[in-house]
């Protein structure tokens, strides 16, 4: 009942995840990001500990299929599960079971997968790819960004949308960007405001938090120096 991409920047190795589906809140079981192991999106019937289980052994080194044919061996419910997953490296693998709702399926490229299942048709899927790879320089909250209206645009879930999530993770744990639409008529386009309103008034409180490198962190330094920062 939903569609996501799971991504890898080659320029800047940042890691994220975005989707859309027609219930609320997608982002809350669906995304899973850790900076130096990858990214996991869990969907149709979920199994989050396909990403809990899975992103440690991906830290480890282990590739995306030998860590996902491990798990869905031992997991019964395998047939009713979809998911995608890139590593650190950029290598990707998505998995999508027996007996998913039609349409499902999924595509894997260099550094992405995309995924989706009650989908309108595989043009929904062939949209999405085409969203994430229109510009390959773009910063990679844009390419998923694009990738997610795209989807929509051309179909999408075909009970319609409800809510939408891109998650992005760079040099930090934490995460450079978090949007989140639990529920709207139009959750792409709410996404895409959010998107703006994020990029002026948020991103520069998260690009001065304390970083491994720098444990003051910018904002800080800023006003032990008599200056303000925000929040």
């Amino acid at each position: 009942m939903t569609f996501s991409i799971v991504a890898r920047c080659p320029r800047t190795g940042q890691l994220g995840v975005a989707a859309l589906t027609a219930t609320a809140g997608v982002g809350k079981l669906l995304s899973h990001v850790r900076n130096g192991a990858g990214a996991v999106a869990t969907q149709a019937t979920h199994n989050p500990f396909l990403a809990y289980d899975g992103l440690p052994m991906l830290a480890e080194g282990r590739s995306p299929r030998e860590v996902f044919d491990e798990l869905l061996a031992n997991d019964p419910g395998r047939d009713v599960r979809q998911a995608g997953v890139v590593d650190a490296q950029g290598r990707s693998h998505a998995f999508t079971g027996a007996r998913t709702l039609p349409w499902s399926g999924q595509h894997v490229g260099s550094g992405f997968a995309a995924q989706g299942n009650r989908l309108a048709g595989p043009e929904t899927l062939a949209a999405i790819v085409r969203g994430y790879q229109q510009d390959p320089e773009a910063d990679l909250v844009e390419r998923l960004l694009c990738a997610i209206e795209a989807g929509e645009d051309s179909g999408g879930d075909r009970k319609g949308a409800g809510s939408a999530t891109i998650t992005v993770i760079s040099e930090e744990p934490y995460p450079l960007w978090d949007l989140r639409v639990d529920d709207a008529d139009d959750p792409a386009r709410e996404l895409r405001r959010l998107y703006g309103v994020f990029q002026e008034e948020m991103l520069p409180i998260v690009r001065g938090l304390p970083t491994r490198d720098d444990p003051m962190g910018e904002s800080a330094r800023q006003v032990l120096a008599g200056g303000t920062a925000g929040a």
